[in-house]
């Protein structure tokens, strides 16, 4: 099946007129009328009711269109794929504190690969896969949990999270902290069409609606400035290091923040498997070997 024809009668479908159609495609309409024509010879009946105002699918124009739009997507991905194999780099999202643990990384990299160019995408806040699910990365290293459609994911270490407060703040002198204790706070946000599920968890706000919305923040930084300058506050993995003027205070009923390698599913990339490789390997718990003494 001829994808240039489908891919004609797509846009026909899709605009509801042959000359609107012929404007998308950067053709004039005769030749695009003579292709339409031709898929109708080939499977032997109308496609298209044409009208004074434009054109409508037939009930086996509306099965073709169904067809051509999976026919054309996967095409498309496979050209993806096969210039993606093509490739000599490697595509690298990280988010937060992932660059570092990714630095961490690039020595043993390197030596396995030396003659591979790394491209490395910081991500904000509102994208917790920093490129991965709309395909500008290969791997990424950042933390969970965020919809996994599409993507394999690894935890490659659990930390425990605390809030960001100012030390002049009530509650800064505690030992840790509930999150019911903080339902009236005025939290950091992030941006609309942040993926929800991080958006659930670095903005846990439980019963009411805080008494008024916080600023919207796109970086760490952002957050860290919120939380020194305004009444907001944030959640942070604990251990992370924060400016002076702040103070982190555990929080005791959130799980713990995990640090993860994702990678879309599927992928035969021996560069994603060895970068993969070793970030779980740089993060595997120490096991003390008895072998020695058993000598």
């Amino acid at each position: 099946m001829d994808l240039r024809l489908l891919h004609y009668f797509a846009a026909v479908v899709e605009c509801g007129h042959f000359g609107r159609a012929a404007e998308r495609l950067h053709m004039t309409q005769p030749p695009l009328s003579r292709a339409i024509r031709r898929l109708e010879s080939d499977f032997g009946g109308p496609l298209l009711v044409r009208s004074a105002h434009g054109v409508s699918p037939t009930a086996m124009g509306n099965a073709l269109y169904q067809e051509a739009c999976d026919l054309l997507e996967r095409a498309e991905t496979a050209g993806h794929r096969v210039l993606a194999a093509a490739a000599t780099g490697l595509g690298v999202g990280v988010v937060a504190d992932g660059a570092a643990e990714l630095w961490r990384l690039a020595p043993a990299f390197r030596a396995l690969h030396p003659g591979v160019e790394v491209h490395v995408r910081e991500g904000d806040l509102g994208d917790p896969t920093a490129g991965l699910h709309a395909g500008h990365v290969d791997v990424a290293i950042t933390r969970a949990p965020f919809v996994t459609t599409g993507i394999e994911v690894r935890t490659l270490r659990s930390d425990p999270v605390g809030v960001v407060l100012r030390p002049g703040d009530e509650l800064a002198g505690r030992s840790s902290i509930r999150l019911e204790e903080l339902t009236d706070r005025v939290w950091c946000r992030f941006p609309d069409g942040t993926d929800p599920m991080w958006r659930a968890y670095w903005y846990p706000v439980r019963g009411p609606v805080p008494r008024q919305e916080g600023p919207v923040v796109r970086t760490v930084q952002e957050c860290q400035h919120a939380t020194l300058w305004t009444e907001a506050i944030g959640i942070t993995p604990l251990g992370h290091t924060v400016p002076d003027g702040l103070v982190v205070i555990p929080v005791e009923d959130m799980p713990p923040s995990r640090l993860v390698v994702a990678w879309t599913a599927g992928s035969d990339s021996p560069l994603v498997a060895s970068l993969v490789g070793l970030a779980i390997e740089a993060f595997r718990p120490v096991e003390h070997s008895v072998a020695g003494s058993l000598g």
